[in-house]
């Protein structure tokens, strides 16, 4: 019997065990692409998953994660804001709740200003974790994002507009270093993803997000994945663009400094 890890949700907890169970599926269903924890069963409350030993990561595993991301990423979404198949409710993100966008017709940066950045903007402000003047600096920043000042290409296995298939929560915490092993004829890599808040997006927010918390050979990792996909220029001057959204998450959350340092990523894009 495969050892059993079991999460269980509690009652008005954001998201469900199914969405994550499908969530989990989307992501690791790409041939080459990163790995997930298999899903053993799904009830109303609870998720049974694979059980994946956690390891210091191995030599090269980083390398190989970001060319397996590259993957994922390229995959894509039908849209920006697309939820997993076969979902049609609201999602989550960590103790927050993460809308879904039914249908398309939104560019990402429409799409990022509406959806991830200002719900999340006037949240924090409503919880007092923005400056004074933040909530007008993060809103002309998404002025600008809608009316497209601020869109950039997709990573070059993407055509430039489409949107990638993104984890949407992936930092450091949600990365385990784990026993590579062979499924389905696949060698995959050293590392395992969890907790998605998977949706259609750019897939430079992921990196970003990876970047904010920081991830053990990130530059490793970003080397081989620009390798399998090349970053579009100027993504590294685009980083903290991406950052607003988990920043803001975490401000409306837990307070504290989030807010400021949203403001301040907010101000380079001004």
């Amino acid at each position: 019997m495969p050892r059993v890890f079991r999460k269980t949700y509690r009652r008005g907890q954001p998201g469900s065990p199914k969405l994550e169970a499908l969530s989990l599926t989307w992501l690791g269903e790409v041939p080459d692409g990163v790995r997930t924890p298999q899903v053993l069963g799904v009830s109303q409350s609870q998720l049974e998953l694979e059980y994946l030993p956690t390891i210091p990561p191995a030599e090269g595993a980083a390398e190989v994660f970001g060319r397996a991301l590259a993957h994922t990423h390229a995959a894509g979404a039908p849209h920006f804001g697309a939820a997993p198949p076969g979902w049609d409710g609201p999602g989550g993100i960590g103790h927050a709740p993460m809308s879904f966008v039914a249908q398309g017709g939104l560019r990402w940066g429409e799409f990022y200003a509406t959806e991830r950045v200002l719900p999340y903007a006037r949240a924090a402000e409503r919880a007092g974790a923005l400056p004074p003047d933040g909530l007008a600096v993060i809103t002309e920043v998404a002025r600008r994002l809608a009316d497209g000042a601020l869109e950039a290409p997709q990573p070059g296995l993407l055509e430039e507009d489409a949107a990638a298939r993104v984890h949407g929560d992936l930092w450091t915490g949600n990365v385990i270093w784990t026993d590579p092993l062979s499924r389905r004829g696949q060698r995959w890599t050293g590392a395992a993803v969890i907790d998605p808040a998977a949706h259609g997006g750019h897939a430079e927010t992921d990196l970003a997000m990876l970047a904010l918390f920081g991830l053990a050979g990130l530059t490793s990792l970003l080397a081989a994945y620009n390798e399998v996909s090349p970053l579009a220029s100027g993504w590294r001057e685009r980083i903290g663009l991406h950052q607003l959204f988990p920043l803001l998450v975490h401000a409306m959350i837990f307070g504290g400094s989030y807010g400021l340092r949203a403001v301040s990523r907010a101000r380079e894009y001004l």
